[in-house]
Formats: structure tokens, sequence, C-alpha cells
């Protein structure tokens, strides 16, 4: 007799849909007010940037695929080329996301690998 036994994915190990909006969350509290990332953000409301942002980290990590079935592809370097991205604008954007790990109680290792994944994809934001 075998069993099968699935993998945890990392986002249920953190917590699931829960931890996510609360790092998200906190993140856009931040963006709201930065003089820099704020006006990267056309929209009046921040909720549905938010809204996107939350389903992609929660899809990339192993959660459900509401981003794509609503958005497809994340093609990221095309959605973010029409703003002007730099280092100045990627400090900020990482000053921003580490609060908003830091909200959350993470394991340390959890929470490296995290912060490896957001620090390698918004130097890959960088167009400017």
């Amino acid at each position: 007799m075998t069993q099968s036994v699935e993998a945890e994915t990392f986002y249920e190990e953190i917590g699931g849909f829960e931890t996510f909006r609360r790092i998200v969350a906190r993140f856009y509290e931040g963006v709201a007010t930065d003089e820099v990332l704020r006006p990267m953000y056309p929209e009046e409301d921040l909720g549905p940037a938010e809204q996107r942002f939350l389903h992609f980290l929660v899809q990339y990590w192993g959660g459900p695929t509401t981003y794509s079935d609503e958005r497809g592809h994340p093609r990221l370097r095309m959605r973010h080329a029409p703003f002007r991205v730099d280092a100045e604008a990627r400090d900020r954007w990482l000053t921003h996301f580490r609060a908003g790990l830091d909200a959350v109680e993470l394991t340390p290792e959890q929470d490296e690998r995290f912060w490896a994944y957001v620090t390698h994809a918004a130097n890959f934001m960088i167009n400017t």
C-alpha cells in the first residue's frame, strides 16, 4: 500500500492567502505616500493594483491561479515598461516590501527565500 503525499507549497507553508494579503497591504501603505513610486500608479485608488500584485504573488508561490485566470501571462517587464524604474525606485520598492515581510511572522529561512525572490525581481525591473 502506497500513500500519496503532496508537497506543501511555499504559499501554504507561510500561511496562505492571509499572510500574502498582510504583506501586500503593508507594502501598499508605503507606496501610497512614496513620492517616487506613487506616480507609477495612475489609478486614483491603489486597490486594483494591490489586488493584482496580491494575486500575482499568491500564484507565483503556489496558491490559486487567479492572476493568470484574470490577466493572462504576467509579462512583468512589458507591464512596467511605461514607467521609469531606476535604482532609486527599486530601493524604495524594496524598502516597502521589506516592511511587508517584517509585518508577518516568517521563519528566517522563509524570509530569506521570499526576500531573495523580490530582490531579484526588483533588479530585473530596472529599465533606466
